[in-house]
Formats: structure tokens, sequence, C-alpha cells
């Protein structure tokens, strides 16, 4: 039996490239089609069916690196998460439960540690006893080496930043990994330092290549000590005694080489110092070994170096008393044995250039535009969006509310109205009444009322209620009886639900919060509704009779018929003195008005002009253009684009800068509004009639403004329910895809519980532990032999009561 270590294959498991790839191209990517990439997703059902088998030949080397190479180039086309779950067990344990993550970095992690595996075996299947497998050994011990120091310092950091800690592997972490690394390490300094045994070097020279062994096996011990007592649950148990008697071992073979070069020298003292050092090391060393139940070569190594120095440091006290007499110097003053390297980490250059050994085939997904620029398409389209709305549409909706409001708390126009227009309805308010009529306002408001209300119900039936299709609560709810039912009938090791979905009950709790606002904020829409639903119901009357009679005048009797008519004062006041300082003003007012209402117009152009420009926009040309002046195998982060997105947004900056100038106008204007409206006010005589139909003329004009007030916040409730539910119709699909691995789980385990281990077959004539067992029991109660005839005529004891439980796991 080999004295060396060598590190297994992580397991794998199929995976459905395929359909994975498939949805996400659908999805995502709606400018091109799937099939236009089967190729690509041949191939890489390919490549990897060749890489992961775990076959131990160095032809696996080339393939394996080719493949990591592709799932370099892969990543730069596609995010980490595609929906494709990847499967891997763990490294000691591969008839274990495996972990299954939804990560293309994952299967990085994992080709990239069975490749450092591969070269561990290929290693330990050399010939050490020549110094050509000596030689060859070493090189792949060091390829073992540089492939775990490249995983842990360049793919580990990636994984660990895209997924949560509590779905961390335990054999990729960095101390484990640093661990193993630390071990090949020294398996390779242990073969150089037996290729200078094997060349008869120097005591010296030979002292100083096992400190460094010793100090390497120590490196890694220390590194798995280190880590989380679950990490290093994952070695065997009789490893870390391995380690350690590998460091003892050495680090005496270190001492007792100095010693014969001592004795060369005539320092027969320091030989003694020397020998006592090193039979301190092999004591302890062989003591762990007997105790860690290493393996038998190990094991008699230390025991045959505890005998050599154990003799010699009988001879040279014995020697030094009888013959040199010379002083024993203290063991702290002796010199350190320095240690010299022969070994070091070896990166292939296939993992640091990956684009070497991708050959003709070409990449993978070569067409595809990268996710990083996807995302930077995105990215914009949601930050243009949300900059005009902020900029541009919103600021010009606030400076009207405040226009609105101004002329409201003003009484205008309607004071001018019914001043101007002391009978009938003035032409602005009739044109706004038209246009209630002719969307027929309130009934197009109460269907949009009960289109929310069932929208809303729809995304709280998504999120909460347990008819079919299954929801998300009732999915989580579901999980957790099933869950803890398999707890109470069985041994299981994995985290409860309660523990395992608290992410997904966060967010549901979180999703919970949002459409509770949003009920809230229904709840008011039509609270408002109901406050104003008479005065905009005034805006529609008399629509039949406009079917009936179509000149205007008779189709807006009734409507007129609601307004107060101030005829009979203005006639009166026609005759006295205030009369034209009350018309002058009122003229100067109007005039201002109309001049208010070109600043909104152009406010409603600067919107309109913003709005057509980012609809017609399409930023993916100037996104591919920037993509491609990057380097081809460089992971293109969406930040790469910041610096287009900034220079595309530039463009919308007049819109905000002409609102900006309306927003100036508007504050002007409504500032001499106020000032000539008070000059108005006090030339105006007081008249009640003309007060009520002011009155009269202001609620309808408001209605109005309420109306489109109204009609606005239902189809922002509208958009924001059908939006919601995508997002909710998503997270109850995560839920479903959690649950079936919950699942898939129970499964697994049930099947390791329930399968009875296999026994195997015993060589003919030779009897069975079982066979013998139930012969001792069967002469222990002076029972017949199984195949006597006496059986049919005895009777038999009751059967034991079976258990139910099942075995648990070792």
């Amino acid at each position: 039996m080999p004295n060396q270590l060598s590190v297994p294959f992580k397991r794998s498991y199929a995976v459905e490239i395929r359909h994975a790839v498939r949805e996400y191209i659908f999805k995502n990517h709606t400018d091109t089609h799937p099939d236009a990439f089967r190729w690509d997703v041949s191939r890489w059902e390919t490549l990897r069916k060749d890489s992961v088998g775990g076959v131990v030949h160095v032809d696996r080397v080339n393939t394996s690196l080719s493949y990591h190479a592709q799932l370099v180039f892969i990543t730069t086309k596609l995010p980490a998460d595609i929906g494709l779950e990847i499967a891997y067990g763990q490294v000691f344990a591969p008839n274990a439960m495996p972990v299954t993550l939804s990560n293309l970095i994952f299967e990085r992690a994992g080709v990239l540690f069975n490749l450092g595996s591969l070269f561990s075996q290929l290693a330990a299947a050399e010939d050490r006893s020549t110094a050509a497998g000596l030689k060859q050994a070493i090189a792949y011990y060091q390829s073992a080496a540089g492939t775990w120091n490249y995983l842990a310092s360049s793919v580990v950091p990636k994984l660990r930043a895209s997924i949560s800690e509590d779905d961390m592997p335990t054999d990729l972490t960095e101390s484990f990994i640093t661990s193993l690394e630390s071990l090949v390490l020294a398996q390779g300094q242990e073969c150089a330092w037996q290729k200078a045994v094997m060349d008869n070097y120097k005591n010296g020279l030979i002292a100083k290549l096992s400190m460094k062994v010793s100090t390497l096996y120590g490196e890694s011990l220390a590194a798995i000590r280190g880590a989380s007592s679950s990490t290093r649950h994952v070695l065997p148990s009789h490893w870390l005694a391995h380690l350690e008697t590998k460091q003892l071992h050495f680090e005496a073979a270190a001492h007792y080489r100095k010693s014969v070069e001592d004795l060369e020298s005539s320092r027969y003292g320091h030989e003694i110092a020397r020998l006592t050092q090193a039979q301190a090391a092999v004591k302890k060393g062989y003591d762990v070994a007997r105790r860690g139940g290493v393996a038998p070569a190990v094991f008699q190594d230390i025991k045959s170096l505890l005998e050599t120095v154990q003799k010699n440091f009988a001879r040279a006290e014995r020697d030094n008393d009888l013959i040199y007499h010379q002083d024993v110097p203290s063991l702290s003053a002796l010199p350190q044995i320095q240690g010299v390297s022969m070994v070091q980490p070896a990166v292939h250059t296939a993992l640091t250039d990956p684009k070497t050994v991708v050959g003709d085939d070409g990449v993978i997904f070569g067409d595809l535009l990268g996710w990083g620029a996807r995302v930077a398409i995105d990215i914009y389209n949601d930050r243009r969006q949300n900059w005009i709305k902020d900029e541009v549409t919103g600021r010009a909706q606030h400076l009207s509310d405040i226009a609105t409001k101004t002329l409201e708390a003003l009484n205008l126009p309607s004071a001018l109205e019914a001043l101007e227009k002391p009978v009938g309805l003035p032409p602005s308010l009739l044109q706004k009444a038209e246009e209630v009529r002719v969307e027929d306002g309130p009934t197009k408001i109460e269907a949009s009322i009960e289109n929310v209300r069932k929208l809303a119900q729809q995304d709280m039936d998504i999120l909460n209620e347990a008819n079919v299709p299954p929801k998300a609560m009732d999915i989580l709810d579901q999980e957790a009886e099933e869950d803890e039912m398999f707890r109470t009938e069985s041994n299981i090791d994995r985290p409860p639900s309660y523990e395992a979905n608290k992410e997904l009950i966060a967010k549901a709790g979180r999703y919970q919060g949002v459409m509770d606002q949003a009920s809230e904020s229904d709840g008011h829409v039509r609270q408002k509704w109901d406050e104003w639903q008479q005065n905009i119901t005034e805006l529609t009357w008399d629509e039949a009779r406009r079917h009936r009679h179509p000149r205007n005048d008779l189709c807006q009797a009734q409507l007129e018929a609601s307004v107060p008519s101030s005829a009979i004062s203005l006639t009166t006041a026609a005759s006295r003195s205030g009369t034209t300082a009350t018309q002058t003003h009122a003229r100067a007012l109007r005039v201002l008005l109309e001049s208010l209402d070109d600043v909104t117009r152009k406010q409603e152009d600067q919107v309109r002009r913003a709005t057509r420009l980012a609809e017609s926009e399409d930023i993916t040309p100037r996104i591919i253009k920037a993509a491609n002046a990057i380097e081809q195998w460089e992971e293109v982060q969406p930040a790469k684009f910041e610096d287009v997105l900034e220079e595309e947004l530039v463009k919308y900056e007049k819109f905000r800068v002409g609102v900006e100038e309306t927003a100036r106008e508007q504050e002007t204007l409504l500032q001499q509004i106020k000032e000539r409206n008070e000059t108005f006010i006090q030339s105006r005589r007081e008249d009640a009639s003309v007060r009520e139909r002011e009155h009269a003329l202001q609620s309808l004009d408001l209605a109005y403004h309420k109306y489109k007030e109204i009609t606005r916040n239902l189809d922002e409730g509208l958009k924001f329910y059908n939006d919601f539910a995508a997002i909710l119709t998503q997270f109850r699909d995560t839920c479903k895809d959690w649950v079936n691995m919950r699942k898939r789980d129970i499964h697994a385990v049930s099947s390791m519980t329930l399968t009875p281990p296999v026994t195997p077959a015993q060589p003919s004539g030779t009897p069975s532990l079982h066979q013998e067992a139930a012969r001792a029991r069967v002469a222990a109660f002076d029972l017949p032999p199984p195949n006597s005839d006496e059986w049919e005529s005895m009777s038999l004891p009751p059967a034991p009561l079976q258990s139910s439980k099942h075995r648990p796991r070792g």
C-alpha cells in the first residue's frame, strides 16, 4: 500500500444543459432563436461528458483544460445563474447527498477541483522506485498544487460572491483547498527528498530537503485545523493522523541526517543533541500513527525510523561516554535546519490564458451578445425611463400641479368666466365636458377600479392562496409540513424548513408589504372617486339627449341648467362706475392665463418629444460596438459600459433644460396672476349670484382635473399590478423549484437509508460471518440445523417486532 495520499474526484451528475439554455435565450435574447445555437449546446454537452467522468488517464488533462477554457468564455456570455442546476457530490462522500447550485461558477470550481484530483492520482500511480517515476510524480504534484492554487485564488472568491454563505460547499472553501495544495506540495517535496537519497546526496542537503517536507505537511495540517468544524469533518478520520505523522517523521529524519553529518565531522556532542531531537519527534509521530489508524506503509516507515534513531542514539551516547567525552549542547543552542524547497505550484498556461487551448473548434456562444452587454442595455433603458420620469415627465407634472392648485386657490378662471359669460357655459369648460362625455368618464373609472381590484386579487392569490395552480406561500407551507413529517420518521441531517427557506419567507414578507402599500393607495383612489363622483358625473349630463339633438346648445342644456346665471347682476352692474376697472383687470388676467396655457403647452411638448425619442431609440448597436472593442475572453461586466450610457443619456438633457425654462416662466406668470387677481377682486362689486356662479364653474373645472388625476392613478395601478404579477409568478416558480429540490433531497436520503448494503460474494465452501453467527445462535438454543426436517414438527417462538426506523447514515 502506498505511503502517500491521493485526492478522489468529486462525483458529478448529469445536467439539462439544452433545456436551460433554450429557456434563457427565449427569455433574455428575444432578437434571436435558441436553434441558432444548437452547435454550441451540443459542443458544451460533449465537452462536459468527456471531462467530468472521473477517469484517471493523462489524456483527460487536456480535455478538462479545454472544457474549463470554454466555461471561462461561456461566463462572458451568460450570467452565473441561467437556471441550470449543477450537482456535485462531496469529495470524500460520493454517495452522500450532492450539493446542487444553479451557478456556472460552481461548475468551473468542480472541474478545476477534479483536475487537481486527477493530477494527484496520476502522481500517486507513478513508480517511485525509479528516477523517471519520481521526476514525473513531482511534476504531477506541482500541477495539482497549481490547479488548486488557481482555484482558491481566482474562482472560489467569485463563487463565494455569487451565492449565500450557507450554500458554500465545505470542500470548496479556501482553507480546505489550501490544505490540499500544501499536501501535494509536501508529497512532491517528499519525492525530491527520496530522489536525493537514491542519488546519495550529502546528508546536510538531505536534512534540509527533509525539513521542508515536514514544514509543508505542517502547513497542510494547520490549514485544515484552522478551518471550521464542518470543513474539518470533510476529511477522512485518518487523514489528520497521516499529516501529523508525516510532519513528525520528516522532522525526525532531518535531525537524524544532520546527526550523521555531525558524526562525519567528528562533532559527537552535536550528534547526540540532534539524535535527541530526532528521537523526541519520531516517538511522538509513532504514537500518533499507532492511535490514528494510518496506512500500514506509513506506520512501518516511522517505526523503522524510530528503530534506526534509537539504535544510533544508544551507540552515540556509548561512544561519547567511553571515547570522545564531548559536551552535549542544549537543544536551544543548536542551529535551526533551514528547509530547501524543490517544488512550487505550477499553474498550467491553459488556466491563466484559456484561449490557448480552445483550438480550431471555436468558442461556445461566440455569436451571442454577452450577458454584461445585455444587462447594460437593460440598465440604460431603466435609467433612461427613470430619468425622463424624474427630470422631464415628473417635473412637468409637478409644475402643472402647482399651476392648477394656484389657480384653484384664486378661483380662476371660473371668476373670469362668470363675469365674461353671465349665462351658459364657457367654451373651455364645454370642451372639457365633451372630453369626459366622449370617454364615458364615470363608466371608464368604474371599469378601471374593478380591473385594478381583480388584478390586485390575482397578485394576492399568487402570493397567498392555496388553489390550483399552487401559490407561493402555500407551496412553502406544504413543504414545511412534509419536512416535519419526514423528520419525525427519519434521522435526517439537513436544516429544517424554517431555517432553509428563511430567505424565501423574508422575500414573501417584503412582497406582502408592497401589496399592503398598493392596497392602501387603491383605497385612496377609491375614496377620491367617491368624493368627486357626483361632480364628474355632472360633466356627462345630457349625453342621451345629445344623440337625439345634434345641436350643441340642446345637448348642453342640462349641464347649463346646473350652473346659476348672473345676467341680472351684471346688467345692473354695467351702469356702475367700477365696471370699467373690473373689466380692465379681467382682460389683463385673461391675457396672463392664456400665457400660462402657452407655457403648459411648451411643457407638454417637451414631454412628448422626450417620450417619442425614447420610444424610437435603440442603444443595442452602440453597446455591441463597445463590447466588440473589449478583449473577447474578458468577462464583461455592465460597469464597463458606464461611459457609453452616460454619453447616450446626454441627448435627453435638452428636454430637462426646456422644462426648467418653462418653470421660470411659469413662476413669473403665477406671481403676476396673483397680483392682478388682487386688484380684480378689489374692483369687483360684491354680488351673491356672481359668487354662486363662480363656485359652480370652479367645481366643474376642478371635477375635470380630478377626473384626469383619478384616471392617471388607475392607469398607474393597472401597470403596477401587471408588472408585479410577473415578479410574483417568478417568485412562485422559485418556491416550486426550491421545494422540488428539497423533495429530491428526501428521496435521495430515503434511497440511501432503505437500500440494504451489498454483501460481497463468499467463496464456495467458506462460511460467511452471518452463517457463522446463525450457527452460533442455533447451538446456543440447541436447535436443529437449518436443513433438518425437525423444523416442520417444532413450534417456533414468536417473531420479533419489526422496527420502522430508518437506518441512520454513516
